[in-house]
């Protein structure tokens, strides 16, 4: 069988399309060659299984976008102020993110919802295929903050950055919400503004103090310890 580009392009389409709205789990090889237009076996020739489908969908989103994070964090740690060094660290970050999603086609921002999706869905071959895209670009940049803010555990950065990670997929699959909420006087759809007040609020939490190095926190956070047992009235009464 000779490789048709277009019908490969043609099945990748579909199968976005269709892992957008209804999940990875919920759609089959045969919905997606219906959708396309082909038949079964084309998707097993062009990518030999619904993951490996999965897996191309990701790799032709994501490399070009990690490809141009790379590139703009090895200019953002060449910064000598730290204050200035650390948001562009972030902005290095933030920025590809909205650029992918805006593509002329609709398909960034389609995949942007397909994202939200799968991760919502907690599939294993999905958390497998997020680790081998995602996970070598975003230590990096923890990599990048911790040697900005050294006296921040990297626990704590983690944390921070998984909280990015969230509000920047809401932001991108929701920001009607913003402007609806703002009555008006915000635009979600505005992505350069979107740009500034992500980055804004993620220096501002990656520079918060460390949690548990807070008063309080740790006693907060510790196991409550047992009460002692309370005596009843007949073993109160032989005690007197």
């Amino acid at each position: 069988m000779t490789r048709n580009p277009n019908m490969r392009e043609a099945i990748l389409s579909a199968a976005e399309l269709l892992f957008s709205t209804r999940g990875f789990n919920a759609v089959s090889i045969r919905d997606i060659a219906l959708e396309a237009g082909a038949n079964p076996g084309s998707i097993t020739y062009h990518f030999k299984s619904k993951d490996g489908l999965l897996l191309e969908i990701y790799k032709r989103h994501c490399g070009p976008m990690n490809k141009r994070r790379i590139e703009l964090l090895v200019a953002a740690t060449r910064v000598r102020d730290v204050q200035d060094r650390l948001e562009a660290i972030v902005r290095a970050y933030v920025q590809p993110a909205f650029s992918s999603s805006s593509d002329l086609a609709g398909g960034g921002a389609r995949f942007t919802r397909l994202r939200a999706v799968m991760s919502a869905e907690g599939n294993a071959v999905v958390g497998r295929i997020i680790a081998e895209i995602f996970d070598d670009t975003t230590n990096a940049f923890i990599e990048a903050i911790e040697q900005s803010l050294p006296h921040l555990p990297r626990t704590a950065i983690v944390w921070r950055s998984q909280f990015l990670l969230g509000a920047l997929y809401y932001t991108l699959v929701n920001p009607e919400r913003v402007t609806r909420l703002s009555r008006g006087e915000a635009d979600g759809a505005d992505m350069a503004e979107a740009i500034e007040q992500l980055v804004a609020a993620t220096v501002a939490s990656l520079q918060a103090p460390d949690v548990n190095h807070l008063p309080g926190v740790a006693n907060a956070t510790a196991a409550p310890a047992k009460a002692a047992p309370r005596k009843n009235a007949r073993t109160q009464a032989s005690a007197k």
